[in-house]
This record gives structure tokens, C-alpha cells and sequence, in this order.
């Protein structure tokens, strides 16, 4: 059982939490469940790179032993864009990344990816909040992630290091 599957991004698809409502958790039960077949999978953070590659080609050799499902992220950038007609104020609009349908298309193709049953999922949004959200959401054993190398991981803090120090289940940082 090989295929892709893209979700709204996460922040549309969270019910917000009635505040009068006498049990908080209720608006979270009525989320609808995800696929039973891919519970206690493994959950990888892929995006094209070349160390989301080599997370991705860890994450299936695991999933292949655990006879478990794979679940493949991909956090869109849907970036805020400022928008102005002539007069009016500047309204501001969510770009939708069209990436993700991309990765999917060559995710279908993959050949490798043909020994595990596997999804993709599309969030959008902070990188280390949606995998643990997915890993959660989804019961997974384990999640893989390829490391950061560069600038800009160096000044803001790796998507790994910040997943691996908050993560509430095994983070595996491939480099």
C-alpha cells in the first residue's frame, strides 16, 4: 500500500475551543481521527533536501523492520503577504506553497518508497511544533529528521535541536 495524501494545513483544520464550554477537551475529541493503519508509525520531516533525503531513506528502513507505516511531513512556508488595491488598507493574505504537491508527485514515483504503506501530510506552520503535533496526533514511535547545516540554523537554532529538547517521544537526528 504505497500513496500520498494532503490535509489542510493545521491551521485550519484545529477546531477552536468554545471558552464557555464546561469540558475544554471537547473541541480536541471532535478532530477527526487519523488512519488506524499508520498508528505507532514513524514520522519523518521531509522537504527536498539533501538531509531530508537522507532522514527520509533512514525513516523507511525503519519503518520497513518495525512493519510499521511511514508518515512523511512536509510544513509549508505559507508566509503572510501584503496585498494593496489603491485606496484601500493593505490586507493581508496566506500564500499557499505549492511545494508540497510537488514532493508528493516525486514521493509517488519513488521506488524505494514502494516496501512501506506511507502518507504524506501537509502542515503549515512552526516545523518543530507540527512534527510533534503529527507524531502525536498519529501515536508515532519514533521521529526522524535530517540536520541542519548552514547560517541560518546557527543563528536561529536547528529545527533538530529544538525538536530533540521538546519532543515528548525519540527524535533521531540523521546527519
Amino acid at each position: 500500500m504505497a500513496g500520498h495524501e494532503f490535509f489542510e494545513p493545521a491551521d485550519r483544520k484545529r477546531p477552536v475551543a468554545d471558552p464557555t464550554a464546561a469540558d475544554p477537551l471537547a473541541a480536541e475529541e471532535s478532530r477527526p481521527s487519523c488512519d488506524p493503519a499508520f498508528r505507532h508509525g514513524v514520522v519523518v520531516g521531509f522537504d527536498g533536501s539533501t538531509s531530508s533525503e537522507r532522514a527520509l531513506a533512514y525513516a523507511i528502513g525503519m519503518a520497513h523492520r518495525s512493519r510499521s507505516g511511514l508518515i512523511i511531513v512536509h510544513v509549508a512556508n505559507r508566509l503572510p503577504t501584503t496585498v494593496w488595491a489603491g485606496c484601500e488598507p493593505p490586507v493581508f493574505v496566506d500564500v499557499p506553497d505549492h511545494r508540497t504537491e510537488v514532493l508528493g508527485l516525486e514521493l509517488a514515483c519513488a521506488d524505494y518508497l514502494a516496501e512501506v504503506p506511507w502518507i504524506l501530510v501537509e502542515r503549515g506552520g512552526d516545523i518543530c511544533h507540527e512534527l510533534e503535533e503529527v507524531g502525536r496526533e498519529y501515536e508515532a514511535d519514533a521521529i526522524v529528521v535530517g540536520s541542519t547545516h548552514g547560517i541560518v540554523g546557527r543563528i536561529f537554532g536547528s529545527v533538530a535541536g529544538r525538536l530533540a529538547k521538546r519532543a515528548r517521544r525519540p527524535v533521531i537526528v540523521i546527519p
